[in-house]
């Protein structure tokens, strides 16, 4: 097997282009003013036939600055989440920054790993898209200065910069197109509740309006993703009590909508016409899906951009206290809740 060839160090190039270390270093740090035309034309020269890459880390490194930031996100597979990653790449190539994506799969204890590695390469800032952090973590955070925006996800009693959807307003939206519909019955369903506070706050939304309405039917339920027995159980149970008048299910994510869509095709009950459906989150197949979904339309892009220029603020020198920076969400219509007696 042929070996591969070593990779040439800044050593080799100053070798090659008859000067020392300090002189490369100085045309890689753009101070070519202070050498000669002579010195700038053989360095360039020995570059190039060496095919030189230095290495941006170390140069980072050694100038305290590594150009790069830590995303820490719950769920990977959420296609909220990607496209929030895709607003902080986004806004990272924007700034000259390189990202680092660490997906926790909703584990508590993943985040302290992360942290931990993300430490590790230095990042300047970090997004946390957070599921509950121990108070290791925390602390940990606290005593690092690290420049750092929550996204989507709150931390009890841990002052920071947030940035999100205005999750009352979004509720409220959600179910009052309900309501305005004459559903008679409502399910919220919901992933276990823990420490999310966007679940606690929409779910607060719904039953404190559903409380101005005591003619109509509000039930809840929590249910996990990967359970979908749960999940056509409860579905089942809801309309079995409820089909004969207008029913309609509320779902508190994207990712829980695919779970509930999926379920209530195996039960064969079609939303649209047995019943109502709406969920947070646009997905791409929203409007594909039969007579389409109805949706509320989170401005996820545009979250994950302000989140990072929140960072780069930070890490700028912006000694503001932290503040919340919220987004109204969209109501997207379509046949889901259009049910025809």
């Amino acid at each position: 097997m042929k070996r591969q060839a070593a990779r040439a160090t800044i050593s080799d190039v100053a070798k090659a282009a008859r000067t020392g270390k300090t002189s490369v270093s100085r045309y890689l740090n753009g101070e070519q003013h202070a050498l000669s035309a002579d010195l700038k034309q053989r360095i360039e020269q020995a570059i190039a036939a060496l095919d030189y890459r230095p290495s941006q880390m170390a140069r980072g490194l050694k100038r305290g600055h590594t150009r790069l930031i830590g995303l820490i996100i719950a769920d990977i597979s959420n296609p909220y989440s990607v496209e929030v990653m895709s607003g902080i790449e986004a806004a990272c190539r924007a700034r000259g920054f390189t990202l680092l994506m660490c997906n926790t799969n909703n584990e508590v204890d993943q985040e302290q790993y992360y942290l931990n590695l993300l430490s590790s390469y230095q990042v300047e800032g970090i997004v946390v898209n957070a599921v509950g952090m121990h108070e290791k973590a925390l602390s940990q955070l606290q005593h690092s200065h690290l420049p750092m925006v929550l996204i989507d996800r709150k931390i009890p009693d841990f002052r920071c910069d947030v940035v999100g959807l205005n999750n009352a307003e979004a509720a409220a939206l959600a179910t009052r197109h309900l309501l305005d519909r004459d559903f008679q019955a409502l399910l919220f369903i919901t992933e276990p509740l823990g420490t999310v506070n966007t679940r606690h706050e929409r779910l607060r939304v719904f039953t404190d309006m559903m409380a101005q309405h005591p003619s109509r039917y509000a039930e809840q339920a929590e249910v996990a993703l990967n359970n979908p027995a749960a999940i056509d159980a409860v579905l089942k149970a809801f309309h079995q009590r409820y089909g004969a008048s207008r029913c309609a299910v509320l779902t508190v994510n994207g990712a829980l909508t695919l779970q509930v869509a999926r379920s209530l095709r195996r039960l064969d009950i079609v939303w649209g016409r047995d019943i109502g459906l709406l969920g947070f989150d646009e997905l791409a197949w929203s409007e594909l899906a039969g007579v389409g979904i109805t949706t509320l339309k989170q401005p996820a892009w545009q979250m994950g951009y302000a989140a990072l220029e929140k960072v780069i603020a930070r890490i700028e020198g912006d000694r503001t206290p932290p503040d919340e920076q919220i987004f109204s969400g969209e109501l997207v219509v379509r046949g889901s809740t259009r049910l025809v007696d």
